[in-house]
């Protein structure tokens, strides 16, 4: 057998491609990837498929999603034309009231004398009106003058007798009388309120008969008001008690003066407030 008949029936190197994938199936294997060398080729064409799947399914979302934008945007023109309507409308009235507005004052500033009236004379002169105003106004005036001299009494201090002397005796006469007149009219009694603590001796001092103490002091223009009992300590209680006064009759040293007669009972007297009525 020469060496050409050997090479000839000698097989391994013509196969090497499939030996050669043999040992890369075998390798894979080892390392966990049991797909062949074509599945690479089909899960890309899966993985484009995939991805041109989700274009489309993008486009048309996109496509749906302008589809409600024109839809918001439509409906939004649509409400803006009706606005414009109503807006429209308002303008026209306003236009229209206006219009009648300046119609009006044209018609008044051509007519003013019917809107001013005619001017009423101050002093008639026919039928005796005048003289009619004045008498009528003048017991007015008479009226007035009385009740402004009431105090007077309508007394004339200038008499218009002739005889000079029976006049002097009038006016002396009147004057005379004018004078008791003012003289028996009530003056302007001058008040005034006063609060007074009376104190007792000590705690078991009976406050009922010292209030009926102090008010038995009476004297013209004197006038007891409320009282009450105040709380001043260890038990103890003072007597406040309010009273009204005529400043020309009665004063505070007096009452205290009268007051503190009654020692059993009373130990002092002070004025908490004093107020002119």
């Amino acid at each position: 057998m020469t060496s050409v008949d050997f090479l000839a029936q000698e097989k391994i190197w013509f196969d090497k491609p499939r030996y050669d994938e043999a040992e890369r199936r075998f390798y894979e294997g080892v390392n966990g990837s049991s797909q062949p060398t074509q599945g690479d080729g089909g899960n890309t064409i899966l993985q484009d498929i995939a991805r041109a799947r989700e274009n489309i399914q993008k486009s048309l979302a996109g496509s749906s999603s302008s589809a409600a934008d024109q839809g918001e945007i439509v409906s939004r023109i649509q409400s803006l034309e009706l606005e414009n309507g109503s807006l429209h409308k308002v303008v026209d009235d306003l236009r229209a009231a206006l219009s009648k507005l300046e119609c009006r004052v044209a018609v008044l500033e051509k007519s003013p004398a019917a809107v001013t009236p005619a001017p009423t004379p101050s002093v008639p002169y026919t039928n005796g009106t005048a003289a009619v105003q004045q008498k009528t106004s003048a017991p007015v005036k008479e009226a007035e003058a009385e009740e402004e001299e009431e105090d007077d009494d309508d007394l004339d201090l200038f008499g218009s007798d002739d005889d000079d002397e029976e006049a002097e005796k009038l006016k002396e006469q009147r004057l005379k009388e004018y004078a008791e007149k003012k003289a028996k009219k009530p003056g302007l009694i001058a008040k005034s309120s006063i609060l007074l603590d009376v104190k007792p001796w000590d705690d078991e001092t009976d406050m009922a008969k010292l209030e009926e103490c102090v008010r038995s002091v009476q004297a013209d223009g004197l006038l007891w008001g409320s009282s009450k009992l105040v709380p001043v300590g260890y038990g103890i209680k003072k007597l406040q008690i309010a009273c009204v006064v005529e400043d020309d009759k009665v004063g505070t040293d007096l009452l205290e003066e009268e007051i503190t007669k009654f020692e059993d009972f009373i130990q002092s007297v002070d004025v908490a407030a004093f107020n002119k009525i």
